[in-house]
């Protein structure tokens, strides 16, 4: 995950690609604008296609170039696999690395939460991308076609995670955010108050 020293990174160098998790409303805005301007313009892809109820349950990450919002990608988590999907990247930086540093982010993401398999539907044209990344065809030879577009089911196998995250990690760690599991967060920082118990005098109260 993007980390102090690569926001810095980024205000300093204008061509430095950083990736960060959606974390608010505005990021999800960021979002919208890139899949708007790949798949909505560019591939003419209709909007209740393109929005299809999942982006709320979904991890996204965002990628920069520099400062400047230039792609993106979502994640979806099943019982033992996670699915990479959404991938767009602003015609303007496809000659970036951008693409393959926001699949390498989603996919340590994917293992750090303790995931082994990760899946995706990849264009035709785009199988060759995705093997970069160790992806196969899953072999099912099941005809795959949405939003005018062809597809292949691929499936990754994760190299396993040695700090993945398991009912045995510090239980603070679970609950800080998303993505930035290794810094404490403001639950941890909460555990300096007492437990005082706030509802404890409400509960006393009731009749």
């Amino acid at each position: 995950m993007q980390g102090i020293s690569s926001a810095r990174a980024a205000k300093s160098n204008p061509r430095a690609i950083t990736v960060r998790i959606a974390r608010d409303p505005n990021d999800l805005m960021l979002v919208t604008a890139i899949r708007s301007a790949v798949y909505l313009t560019e591939q003419d892809c209709p909007m209740e296609e393109e929005f299809d109820g999942n982006d709320l349950v979904a991890a996204h990450f965002i990628g920069f170039v520099g400062r400047e919002p230039a792609g993106c990608v979502r994640v979806r988590f099943f019982g033992d696999f996670a699915k990479v999907e959404r991938l767009a990247v602003r015609h303007q930086y496809r000659r970036s690395r951008l693409s393959f540093k926001l699949v390498r982010e989603a996919l340590d993401y994917c293992r750090r939460k303790g995931f082994k398999k990760a899946y995706g539907h990849a264009q035709d044209r785009l199988i060759d991308f995705w093997a970069h990344f160790g992806a196969k065809p899953l072999g099912h030879n099941r005809k795959l076609t949405f939003s005018d577009f062809s597809y292949t089911e691929m499936v990754l196998d994760l190299a396993p995670c040695d700090d993945a995250i398991t009912l045995d990690s510090d239980p603070y760690l679970i609950i800080r955010p998303e993505g930035d599991w290794d810094r404490p967060g403001v639950l941890d920082l909460s555990a300096g108050r007492p437990a005082s118990s706030p509802l404890r005098d409400f509960a006393a109260a009731r009749p």
